[in-house]
């Protein structure tokens, strides 16, 4: 929202299925409740609210996959109502995943998925119809050439780049099933397709973008289609391969655990200058904020256990400093959360001198000499979180007004 707020653009924020739903997602949040709390951070950041744009990501039958097709489809269209109905604005329709009663051991058929998204997107349009105030009409995004939500686990090779002619496939079939329910205004509020650029990262890997493989697909958009490609999993890409996405019609760029990933980084270097700091000044209480994480993750492996693979001291290496970030999940459990209030409550109210700040924090060091920042430590935490958002805006030709 900061960086929003200096860039004088849109922001764009989205929530997944398995995120936010009907039922609460692991955020303890239903999509109107999201909006509000997205809403109340905006005022507090002095951001308008018409500056935000909300997104659903993955809406469909993910999250009930283990229910039969019939089950996990009526609650993935209660959830696609439910999100516009509380006000998202981009809709995600994903249908790609295999539910407990379909063929195992193959591959959904394209004619199944596209099927499936036509009757989200049925759901979506009859709940925008339903919408009392003067809200735009949904913008839709299809396509399936992504990692399940929550990011991909592949440490071995980088992903095939999407072929033009399974993206043609998935715009004629999905096109044929808009028409066949009726759904010919939706048709043309769509906007992006999801496809897989060949980007991808593991725990300790990522694979680099390579603009010569997508060139045939970047053809294919420019002589076939008015819409443009959505690229998922475009965290750790080098500023460069984000700018060539750009170039190669990939306008919109997911990026999530990254942004964890920093705030984590962020969050244990102040944690190793409290203790270089403060730790010998007896009347003070360090945080030991690593290890409250390191308990929260242990004693609830439910967000990492699928994920992380190895011995005893991989894992503990992955719950600290895997790339997929699972320790995102932890941040809010309640001990980790006071942990975490007590770091800052001591570098506030001690603040460190530069030098021990230049050794953890050297590009926030630098802010701070040059004013651009206060020694607080949230802003601190901040700073490293827009060193990301900064990469992406470059690659989009955005800059700063303040």
């Amino acid at each position: 929202m900061v960086q929003a707020r200096s860039t004088e653009r849109l922001l764009l924020i989205e929530s997944t299925s398995n995120q936010v739903n009907q039922f609460g997602g692991y955020a303890g949040q239903t999509p109107r409740e999201f909006v509000a709390f997205v809403h109340e951070l905006a005022r507090e950041n002095n951001l308008p609210a018409e500056r935000i744009l909300l997104g659903g990501d993955h809406l469909g039958p993910h999250v009930w996959r283990n229910e039969s097709a019939a089950s996990a489809m009526e609650k993935g269209c209660v959830l696609v109502r439910d999100y516009v109905g509380a006000g998202y604005a981009k809709i995600h329709l994903d249908a790609s995943m295999h539910c407990a009663d379909d063929a195992v051991g193959q591959p959904l058929s394209d004619e199944v998925i596209s099927a499936r998204a036509a009757v989200l997107c049925e759901a979506a349009e009859a709940a925008y119809k339903q919408c009392l105030d003067d809200s735009p009409a949904p913008l839709y995004v299809v396509g399936t050439e992504v990692p399940i939500p929550g990011g991909g686990q592949s440490e071995t090779k980088a992903p095939e780049t999407t072929r033009p002619e399974d993206m043609a496939r998935t715009l004629q079939l999905t096109e044929s099933a808009f028409h066949s329910r009726g759904l010919d205004a939706a048709w043309e509020r769509i906007i992006a397709v999801v496809v897989q650029p060949g980007v991808e990262f593991g725990d300790s890997i990522v694979s680099p973008y390579n603009s010569n493989k997508a060139q045939a697909l970047s053809k294919y958009l420019e002589t076939q289609w008015t819409g443009v490609y959505e690229a998922h999993s475009t965290d750790y890409q080098t500023t460069v391969a984000l700018q060539q996405m750009v170039r190669d019609h990939f306008a919109i760029l997911k990026v999530g655990p990254w942004l964890t990933f920093a705030f984590r980084e962020a969050v244990f270097a102040l944690a190793q200058v409290e203790e270089e700091w403060l730790a010998n000044r007896a009347a003070i209480r360090l945080s030991c904020v690593r290890e409250a994480l390191e308990r929260a993750m242990l004693e609830n492996p439910i967000h990492w256990k699928a994920h992380y693979q190895g011995n005893e001291d991989a894992l503990r290496f992955a719950r600290k400093y895997s790339l997929s970030d699972r320790a995102r999940y932890y941040w809010s459990q309640q001990e980790v959360s006071e942990a975490l209030h007590h770091l800052i409550f001591n570098l506030t109210a001690h603040p460190a001198p530069l030098s021990v700040l230049a050794q953890f924090l050297p590009v926030q060091c630098e802010e701070l000499r040059a004013g651009m920042l206060t020694n607080h430590p949230r802003d601190l935490i901040r700073s490293k979180i827009t060193q990301v958002l900064d990469y992406y805006a470059v690659a989009c030709g955005i800059e700063a007004h303040d």
